[in-house]
């Protein structure tokens, strides 16, 4: 049954455009995003006893004016009745609603009611009829809307009313089971109908609130169900890509090269890399571990045991920049084991890239570093036996997918996060991979002092600079840059470079400045100044986000501080703190700021453990945001909230789990509908995404 039989064309085009509502499906988990408890009081002199709610009443109109600026002016409405008064004000489109109340005429409302300086208002009521005010008292729901929305007469009251005809005549087969009865019977609705009603049109709270839950359990079900089914049937793949020893690379690299001691942590890590690659099965393995945990030193141990076993190695990180600085500290290692890196991004000049793609091909490059041009079908391997993801989230299933292409057996898969990520997320986003944890920072890192600024302490932020910076240390400044307010951003970096400029005078100071928008040449000519102590301060964007290592680099402050996440704070954060010497991180911001930008500065200076960090982050950001999964739709969940309903992910988890261990197949009867509906979401969901 089409949606078009409920809705005239411009209302369909609404909610196409506006909800991405397309089908009766979709409008009918349109779910509400709360619920109000309306009341209609019959006596005015009781309207006391209302306040804070949401009320429906009609009066007599006494009085309406315009108020304020012509060009911002506001409508105001004296209603009474039984000698109490109340005003409805309306901030927005004053002068054509003022059109809609008539002196003396008496008018139906339903809105908020609050009380500002003892009179009785109701902000942007709505206009209603008589007839409704008992209609739409109770519980109601209340959903989202758009201008375009309320024009076609879908405001909130209207899209209720639409669901409502909808769940009334659509035909049963929008509505059928997905689920067996023993989970239907666990989770209380004895129907999808049911549920459905629960959530639209419920009773009370907790009718809603259980309908809800079913709902929220039975979409990550689904998405855990497909997830394990598929990292099952990778279990089940045997690979001849097996790395059966350990060589002279490997032995060489640690006895004599390796600058510094491996933690327990790193060890663990690298051992069960170890026996995945030798166990004949593939691999595919998420490396976490917080900011300096030292993942790329343990990546860098897996790709010298695919070269010792005969195999070459491709790493992909998703930026130039991180390519680089990838490529910068890994190939000095590799020229001292004889090895030979390369590296391919898409700024790569064609004659060079030609050379190297036959490099590849022949197999005489062992390690190739790059960006998402790795993925293009032109690069090909002689042998791939590992490819190693550096992902910061932004890399998505399909693209990891590309890589199996590269070799006749596929390669095993090492996937690292940037920075850490909370359990739950990490379950959802990359629940078809094991998980290995680096919970452990090196030896000689010391704390970082972390404290928040408001700018008007910037003098005495100077003055800390200045004594660091006739201690010997080096300090960076950071500046936001965001591509939809790029011009200003540039602005305020430049205008912050001269600013300390005049506070710190050439010659006594060298000041240096980079952002992403330099020349590759200009931009590493400030970089090798600071990393040689050449220049005292680096006035930056955050290029120097990931990678950077200047160990007499002790101070850092964070510009507009309030402009950032918390991942990227600490994230930015982990650029200092290298050295033996004190460090300090200072997060500068506005004198005022929101309640959740004040938030923020308060989990960063309280604390520097990156799983805590990254746990608060979710709450705050949601999972989208910090997954860099928004606009991707890969966890486009329109119930569950990854970050509040830990509960239900686990519990989801856990069966779907116990159900594929008694019935790998889906093949018992009670699970029969589980298979059904599996065969209907393979069109959006293949194996071949697997990785």
């Amino acid at each position: 049954m089409s949606l078009s039989r409920f809705c005239k064309k411009p209302a369909l085009s609404a909610l196409e455009s506006d909800f991405n509502i397309r089908s009766i499906q979709d409008l009918i988990y349109c779910f509400p995003f709360r619920y109000e408890k309306r009341e209609s009081p019959e006596d005015w002199k009781t309207l006391n006893q209302y306040i804070g709610q949401t009320i429906g009443i009609s009066g007599k109109v006494l009085d309406a004016k315009l108020e304020g600026h012509p060009r911002r002016q506001r409508l105001r409405v004296r209603l009474s009745q039984s000698g109490v008064f109340l005003d409805l004000v309306y901030f927005k489109h004053a002068q054509w609603m003022i059109k809609k109340f008539a002196l003396g005429q008496s008018i139906a409302i339903m809105g908020k009611l609050q009380a500002h300086k003892g009179k009785l208002t109701i902000a942007h009521p709505e206009i209603v009829t008589n007839a409704s005010l008992k209609k739409d008292t109770g519980l109601v729901a209340v959903y989202p809307s758009s201008e375009r929305l309320k024009k076609s007469g879908l405001d909130s009251n209207g899209m209720g009313k639409l669901i409502g005809q909808v769940l009334k005549e659509a035909d049963a087969q929008e509505f059928k089971e997905y689920l067996p009865n023993y989970l239907m019977q666990h989770f209380g609705p004895k129907s999808r109908l049911e549920a459905l009603q629960s959530i639209h049109k419920p009773a009370s709270f907790e009718e809603a609130h259980l309908a809800l839950q079913y709902f929220k359990f039975e979409e990550i079900f689904w998405f855990k169900l497909q997830q394990e089914i598929a990292k099952r049937q990778v279990g089940k793949k045997s690979s001849d890509v097996i790395f059966s020893s350990i060589g002279e690379n490997i032995n060489t690299f640690y006895q004599k090269i390796l600058p510094f001691s491996l933690t327990e942590a790193q060890k663990r890590v690298i051992k069960t890399i170890r026996e995945d690659t030798a166990s004949g099965r593939q691999m595919n393995r998420l490396l976490q571990g917080d900011v300096g945990s030292g993942k790329t030193i343990v990546a860098f141990f897996a790709a010298l045991l695919a070269v010792d076993n005969g195999y070459q190695v491709c790493l992909m990180a998703p930026t130039e920049i991180l390519s680089q600085q990838h490529f910068e500290g890994l190939q000095p290692f590799c020229r001292k084991l004889g090895l030979r890196c390369a590296l391919l991004t898409g700024s790569t000049p064609a004659s060079e890239r030609k050379t190297l793609l036959l490099g590849t091909t022949s197999g005489q490059i062992d390690l190739l570093i790059g960006t998402h041009a790795l993925l293009e079908d032109r690069v090909q391997f002689e042998s791939l036996g590992l490819a190693i993801i550096d992902e910061q989230h932004r890399f998505g299933v399909a693209q990891r997918a590309k890589l199996w292409a590269k070799n006749t057996q596929p390669p095993h898969i090492l996937v690292m996060t940037a920075t850490p990520i909370p359990r739950t997320l990490a379950m959802t986003l990359y629940g078809d991979l094991d998980v290995s944890v680096i919970d452990e920072l090196p030896p000689g890192r010391h704390p970082i002092n972390t404290t928040w600024e408001k700018d008007s302490s910037r003098l005495k932020v100077f003055g800390f600079i200045k004594d660091q910076v006739d201690q010997g240390h080096q300090v960076y400044v950071v500046y936001p840059l965001i591509e939809e307010s790029q011009k200003l951003d540039l602005k305020d970096l430049q205008d912050g470079y001269e600013s300390l400029e005049r506070y710190f005078p050439n010659p006594q100071y060298q000041l240096g400045i980079v952002h992403g928008r330099m020349p590759p040449k200009d931009k590493d000519f400030e970089m090798k100044r600071f990393a040689s102590n050449e220049s005292q301060i680096l006035v930056a964007t955050t290029v120097i986000e990931v990678g950077v290592n200047v160990p007499n680099a002790t101070v850092m402050i964070i510009e507009n501080a309030e402009r950032f996440g918390l991942s990227q704070l600490h994230q930015l954060r982990g650029r200092i703190g290298r050295g033996s010497a004190k460090s300090y991180c200072i997060l500068l911001t506005s004198n005022e700021i929101s309640e959740v930008a004040q938030r923020r500065m308060q989990i960063m200076t309280a604390s520097q453990d990156g799983f805590r960090i990254a746990q608060e982050d979710l709450l705050i950001r949601g999972p989208g945001d910090i997954a860099g999964t928004k606009q991707s739709g890969l966890l486009d969940f329109k119930a569950i909230d990854l970050a509040n309903d830990t509960n239900i992910v686990h519990s989801a988890a856990e069966w779907v789990k116990a159900i594929l261990d008694k019935d790998s197949m889906l093949e018992k009867k009670e699970n029969l509908v589980l298979r059904s509906h599996l065969y209907e979401l393979k069109p959006k969901w293949s194996w071949s995404e697997i990785s």
